[in-house]
């Protein structure tokens, strides 16, 4: 679903609740869009909104958008400059590599939001590979993490860290949020077996044979062989080989699976690694079982807090 549309209804039947758009793709909206969609949500949920943004992939970019990939760096960095200009209530001009505003030749002119300026609205980024993951730490107020392994945490925050200290910023300041596949049950194996159709489906599905950041970001945690050999067989439509190829040792490394005591322990791994916010998905078949879910994970975090404060 649209997260504009989603979140508005969510703003108006809430009231104290943060509400993040998760990663609202730049090839879908201009950035002077954005900024006003953010200002929007911001202004109507109370200030209780994060601009959550990505570059996603080629196959999206190209396939859906009909947008350009190339340098997906650069359009990042002069996104995010260029809606900060908006939440500021400044007028929006801007002479970029990949954005000229206002456009050249024409009529257009500088124009500034009418909608009250709110500078402090936090941005956050999804971002995996280093360069994306430095930027991160010297524009963003938070990182939307995935293909995180706590154990090998320190590939992907030590440039986020970089970043941050070359911006002359505090590392601390940046929340980062790591996704969470929770699942409690004492039938282990089972958790498992559905845990390796989530991996082999990020690893093989999520992007072409040549651009697949997430396989690219499990690889650089030490299972560059499993991940290819994977995404091998998910792109030859071996799909049950590729499912059975992923190690067991890896989605217990990834997801926080298992028995009450074996996800409290990948919480604890999750935190000390330096992971400030898990963002959680309900599980269950009706809302009560998603309710039922969301309050038990709750309580298991908030033992492992209580325990290690």
């Amino acid at each position: 679903m649209d997260a504009v549309v989603s979140l508005g209804y969510l703003a108006a039947v809430t009231n104290t609740i943060r509400l993040g758009s998760g990663i609202m793709q730049i090839s879908a909206r201009t950035p002077a869009a954005t900024a006003l969609t953010a200002l929007s949500l911001a202004q109507i949920s109370n200030d209780r909104f994060s601009l959550g943004l990505g570059v996603s992939g080629p196959q999206v970019v190209e396939g859906l958008h009909g947008m350009p990939f190339a340098h997906p760096l650069g359009r990042l960095r002069e996104y995010v400059e260029i809606v900060r200009m908006g939440l500021r209530g400044e007028r929006i001009s801007y002479q970029g590599e990949h954005y000229v505003l206002p456009r050249p030749g024409g009529e257009g002119k500088a124009l500034r939001p009418s909608i009250p300026p709110r500078p402090e609205l936090p941005i956050h980024l999804a971002t995996l590979g280093p360069k994306s993951l430095e930027l991160t730490g010297e524009l963003a107020d938070g990182w939307i993490g995935t293909s995180f392994i706590p154990e090998q945490g320190h590939i992907m925050l030590d440039r986020i860290r970089a970043g941050a200290e070359k911006a002359g910023r505090n590392f601390g300041d940046i929340e980062i949020q790591v996704n969470a596949s929770v699942a409690i049950d004492e039938n282990v194996d089972k958790l498992i077996e559905n845990a390796k159709m989530q991996m082999a489906f990020s690893l093989g599905a999520m992007g072409s044979a040549d651009s697949n950041f997430y396989n690219d970001a499990y690889s650089r945690a030490g299972f560059a062989d499993a991940a290819a050999k994977v995404q091998e067989l998910w792109v030859n439509n071996e799909r049950e080989a590729a499912v059975a190829a992923v190690p067991e040792e890896m989605v217990l490394a990834a997801y926080i699976i298992g028995t009450e005591d074996m996800v409290r322990d990948r919480i604890r791994a999750f935190k000390d690694a330096g992971v400030t916010t898990l963002r959680l998905g309900a599980r269950g078949k009706t809302a009560a079982d998603q309710i039922s879910h969301l309050e038990r994970t709750i309580d298991v975090i908030k033992s492992v807090t209580a325990s290690s404060d």
